[in-house]
């Protein structure tokens, strides 16, 4: 290390993050490459001048060999080295009993920002910035000095600004993979002001606070720790109207894929499968499936098209399907369609067609008004599974005895 480098900071050790990957010293001008690695000038310009045209840490090509300063980092490190020397001037603490703010000074004054009343929201936006540039290599201090559930109260306390829960959002989810739901598990209590809250966010929020919500809600879906939880949050009419309408964006935001991916782990229950079609789910997929349709690549689809299938175990279902004006028509058309995620959409087709069909003369009259002969005469052509096949002809006889066709 160099010399001027040594002393207290050379004593509290170099963050990861700050270190120059080639000479390993304190990066005091650092430049990032089209890779997205970043390196101390010198250090790769020493690199490349020997005709190296590779990344040194991924040592992926370099398609532009430019450098852009990287002030946002180097503004990072500037703030360390302040708060080493501060941390200089103190009282020395034994180092068996450190505290946190001994072990991690520069990420416990983050934290410190974020908990005092007295932090302007300026002040809180920036620290909330340098947090996600820090969470890819530093996400084990981060969790172990208790950002996770700082960050969820910053979102789910106290009325926040909106700017402020979506900077948040996005530093929780970046830890999100990293952690234990267990803070989660414990915040949302039946009735409790969080879980209001948590809905009253959702509903208020901007498209990427809705989208990070829905990421949430996603993985206390996919874990036994939660279980509970998802439940309750199915059970929870507000959040599904919420999450319904975000059916309706029909744009490329990814609002919708959000949505859908959020609402499908809650079909596993029957009483949130319930929840749901009184809140409008079934339009909202109709709509959907209508809009994305035409998509050759969209492994939601055939999300969605699970997602309707598994409802229709319910005859609230199944009668919302035949009231409303596509619905027929809209799975007919996926019965057979020139896609790459197609095999999956079919038969989630062919078998919603089945149980539609089975007890409804209107349903055999409108798919068959709707081409349904013809679509799974071409799938039986395709190249889709033998399952699909063999349903495909169990629900064309249905349709062929039933018509005399």
């Amino acid at each position: 290390m160099k010399e001027s480098e040594s002393g207290s900071e050379g004593e509290r050790g170099i963050p990861y993050l700050f270190r120059c990957p080639i000479s390993l010293d304190l990066l005091t001008d650092p430049v990032t490459l089209c890779t997205g690695q970043t390196y101390e000038r010198s250090s790769i310009e020493k690199w490349l001048s020997v005709g190296t045209q590779t990344c040194p840490v991924t040592m992926q090509k370099l398609h532009d060999p430019s450098m852009v300063p990287n002030h946002t980092l180097r503004h990072l490190i500037h703030q360390w080295r302040l708060q080493s020397v501060s941390d200089s001037d103190s009282n020395y603490h034994h180092p068996l009993i450190a505290s946190d703010s001994d072990r991690y000074p520069f990420i416990s004054s983050l934290k410190h920002i974020l908990q005092s009343h007295d932090s302007s929201l300026e002040d809180k936006l920036q620290t909330l910035e340098t947090i996600q540039i820090l969470s890819p290599s530093c996400h084990s201090c981060l969790i172990e000095l208790g950002f996770f559930p700082l960050l969820l109260q910053l979102v789910f306390g106290a009325k926040q600004n909106l700017k402020l829960v979506e900077q948040a959002l996005i530093c929780a989810l970046k830890l999100l993979p990293h952690c234990s739901l267990r803070p989660l598990k414990d915040m949302f209590k039946e009735e409790s002001v969080e879980l209001d809250n948590f809905v009253a966010v959702f509903n208020q929020g901007t498209i990427t606070i809705k989208k990070s919500l829905c990421e949430i809600v996603e993985a206390i879906s996919s874990s036994l720790e939660t279980k509970e939880l998802c439940a309750m949050l199915g059970n929870n009419q507000r959040l599904l109207r919420g999450m319904v309408l975000l059916l309706y964006h029909q744009d490329h935001s990814g609002a919708s894929e959000s949505g859908i991916k959020a609402m499908s782990p809650f079909c596993s229950l029957e009483a949130n499968r319930g929840n749901l079609v009184r809140q409008g789910v079934v339009d909202g997929l109709i709509t959907y499936i209508l809009w994305s349709g035409h998509e050759r690549q969209n492994r939601n689809l055939g999300m969605a098209m699970a997602m309707l299938e598994g409802l229709l175990g319910l005859e609230s279902a199944k009668q919302a399907v035949i009231d409303h004006p596509s619905g027929v028509n809209v799975l007919v058309k996926m019965v057979f369609r020139v896609s790459d995620d197609c095999h999956q959409s079919s038969e989630s087709s062919v078998n919603s067609l089945t149980m539609l069909c089975c007890d409804s003369v209107q349903a055999r009259e409108a798919a068959i008004c709707a081409g349904v002969l013809t679509q799974l005469l071409l799938l039986l052509q395709s190249q889709c599974g033998g399952t699909t096949k063999t349903k495909a002809r169990m629900l064309l006889k249905l349709l062929r005895s039933t018509h005399h066709v």
